[in-house]
């Protein structure tokens, strides 16, 4: 199990630094399934997630959206029939920051629950 489940967010203002490229070629190793995506210029971490229905989809968007509550940051969530699309990034600097990655990896935790 990465360190990054360890961790809690920190409180991410419009001036804090977005990761380095060695931040992210070591932070990315520790959740291989997520993808990077580039919106707008904005890289961002995304993962589908397969469910055998929505209801089960939904239970585990709920899961989701009690962690950004927890830990004070906010993904996209796009639950649909059969699948839930998670994307992570850092509003307030338009960019990755760990607070992300940190989320990531916890978001896998709550898949393998």
């Amino acid at each position: 199990m990465n360190d990054l489940i360890e961790q809690s967010c920190e409180a991410c203002r419009a001036d804090a630094p977005r990761v380095s490229e060695s931040e992210l070629a070591k932070l990315i190793k520790e959740i291989p399934d997520w993808n990077i995506e580039t919106r707008d210029g904005i890289m961002q971490l995304e993962k589908m997630y397969i469910f055998r229905n929505f209801k089960l989809a939904m239970a585990f968007s709920n899961k989701i959206f009690d962690l950004a509550e927890a830990e004070g940051h906010h993904p996209s969530v796009l639950t649909e029939w059969g699948k839930v699309t998670v994307t992570w990034w850092s509003h307030s600097i338009k960019g990755l920051h760990k607070n992300d990655f940190i989320c990531a990896a916890k978001t896998d935790v709550l898949w393998n629950e």
